[in-house]
């Protein structure tokens, strides 16, 4: 095992049942695992919340609350909190994304965090670079999926840096910032924004690091990018059609195929009051600029083993699965690894309940997957 210098942030151990449905009580444990919020705020905030209204209502009590502690991270979370779930044509959600950020910055502003905005298309991509905290072991890159801002990830480049790299996170087309303020829509030849980044700090020999949804994109930014060397990506599937039930997968392309108006039509019914697909596919319609339901569901539908293109991938690769992803079905972990037919090594690892790593993207042991992490990456740059 590594050893661990000290951290400015802990990572709890645990996946809590803070609510009953899935779809509050896994952004309370997101927070809590990357180790911004308070176990006690998020054993409040479950008790109290029955609907999308609660949930912005307590997210503020609590972040008005820890701007009076002066816990402004905390703080800064709390907001990003209220806003998630807010859809995009809210007025109130740019507004607090806004406050998000002021207060992000501010909580950070002694930290060694340089701002940068790398131009891309009509607009920017924002990026966070910390420098590495001693020895410059190299560069490693992080990039977020459907629903992340960099910010989210501050925490994990702080255990980067502390360990001896660069750090770089940046938003993507239909990511954060660069969808809010510049607005690029999602772009799956994700090999272009990676490029940009690339070319504009001058990296080479990097490791790229994709979360969520980010580990197909990193995929296919190496199946195309030379000077990535290492790719992991942990909470992916290799094909996101695939992922679904075979028979609702094909009812749903033979609609698609031969009645996408009768699709449309169901879909604005469907996808309607408080739920996970309802808010995903709103989220879709938003990263996407996509003004119809089917047309946002056309991008998922090309997220699949063939445009990633798995084959070309000739990097070092290291892929991470929880055994009980809610997300994530646990056979598309078997499936990524066997697609990868030329890559240079191929690494899987699976975490279990017994970890308290089993969910998505390991909420619930960041720490321990971080950790596993970063001791492939030194094997990996020893030319183990």
């Amino acid at each position: 095992m590594l050893n661990a210098p000290p951290s400015r942030f802990q990572f709890p151990v645990g996946y809590h049942k803070f609510h009953k449905k899935r779809l509050f009580n896994f952004q309370l444990n997101r927070w809590y695992s990357l180790g911004y919020a308070g176990f006690e705020d998020c054993r409040e905030a479950g008790r109290a919340v029955k609907t999308f209204a609660d949930w912005k209502r307590e997210m503020l009590r609590l972040a008005e609350k820890a701007v009076e502690e002066d816990k402004l991270l905390r703080a800064a979370f709390y907001y990003r909190a209220a806003e998630f779930y807010l859809l995009a044509e809210v007025p109130e959600k740019e507004l607090l994304y806004d406050e998000f950020s002021r207060l992000f910055y501010r909580a950070t502003q002694n930290d060694k965090i340089e701002r940068l905005n790398v131009p891309y298309r009509e607009g920017y991509l924002p990026a966070m670079k910390i420098p590495s905290a001693g020895e410059n072991k190299g560069a490693l890159v992080m990039q977020g999926g459907f629903d992340s801002f960099i910010e989210e990830f501050y925490s994990m480049m702080r255990y980067f840096s502390e360990r001896g790299y660069e750090v770089i996170a940046f938003d993507g087309p239909g990511q954060g910032a660069a969808r809010r303020k510049y607005g690029l829509a999602l772009d799956l030849e994700w090999e272009k924004p990676v490029k940009a980044v690339l070319d504009f700090l001058n990296l080479d020999q990097v490791t790229l690091l994709g979360i969520s949804l980010g580990g197909w994109l990193a995929l296919r930014a190496a199946a195309f990018e030379p000077r990535i060397t290492r790719v992991i990506a942990t909470g992916h599937a290799v094909d996101y059609m695939k992922s679904m039930n075979s028979l609702f997968r094909a009812i749903h392309l033979w609609f698609f195929k031969h009645a996408r108006g009768f699709m449309d039509r169901m879909a604005a019914k469907k996808f309607r009051g408080e739920s996970i697909p309802a808010w995903m596919v709103k989220h879709l319609m938003y990263i996407t600029k996509k003004q119809k339901p089917m047309d946002a569901l056309e991008t998922y539908l090309l997220m699949n083993d063939r445009n990633i293109h798995s084959e070309l991938v000739k990097q070092d690769v290291l892929i991470l699965s929880g055994r009980g992803d809610h997300f994530i079905p646990f056979k598309m972990h078997r499936k990524q690894l066997k697609a990868l037919t030329n890559a240079k090594s191929v690494s899987g690892r699976i975490f279990t309940k017994k970890e308290h790593a089993q969910n998505h993207c390991q909420t619930g042991n960041m720490g321990l997957a971080l950790n596993v992490m970063a001791e492939w990456i030194e094997e990996k740059s020893r030319g183990g």
